[in-house]
């Protein structure tokens, strides 16, 4: 795992494109959110479902994804690279019945904004912004900080 990070503001880390990398991204995305303060009910989905799409609709073998965490302005920005640029995601409807496709409704009905850029060939970068504002981190019926998540490798 190579990790990049500045504890006030910004983390980035690549991930190997599995099903492990994905939880993990959404593991670490979770104990560096909750350590600025910040809910992370939501966001913790977002990425779920970002990480998700980089390792099932992304992937190249033997290529990693990056994901990118950054808090400005009261706003939390959430980017998942994957190397994959010619794929290009959108919202879709999965059906009553469909068993796949909510990923991208289920991100957009939780940012408040979000969208895909090309990034440096041959990658592309899906995004999502929640206003931090309104997301507090929530504290248990004793008063007690939010419980941090371990995470192992």
């Amino acid at each position: 795992m190579n990790q990049i990070c500045d504890p006030a503001r910004h983390f980035a880390v690549q991930l190997a494109a599995t099903p492990h990398g994905a939880r993990r991204a959404r593991l670490l995305a979770v104990e560096r959110i909750a350590s600025w303060g910040l809910a992370t009910e939501g966001p913790d989905l977002v990425v779920a479902e970002l990480a998700a799409n980089a390792v099932t609709h992304g992937r190249v073998p033997g290529r990693r994804f990056r994901l990118l965490l950054t808090l400005y302005g009261g706003v939390l920005r959430i980017e998942v690279v994957d190397t994959r640029g010619d794929r290009v995601p959108g919202l879709r409807d999965p059906g009553e019945d469909g068993e796949a496709g909510r990923g991208l409704v289920l991100v957009a009905a939780i940012a408040d904004r979000w969208g895909v850029d090309p990034g440096p060939p041959p990658c592309k970068v899906v995004w999502a912004e929640l206003d931090a504002a309104g997301r507090p981190a929530r504290r248990d019926v004793e008063g007690r900080d939010p419980v941090r998540v371990d995470v192992k490798s």
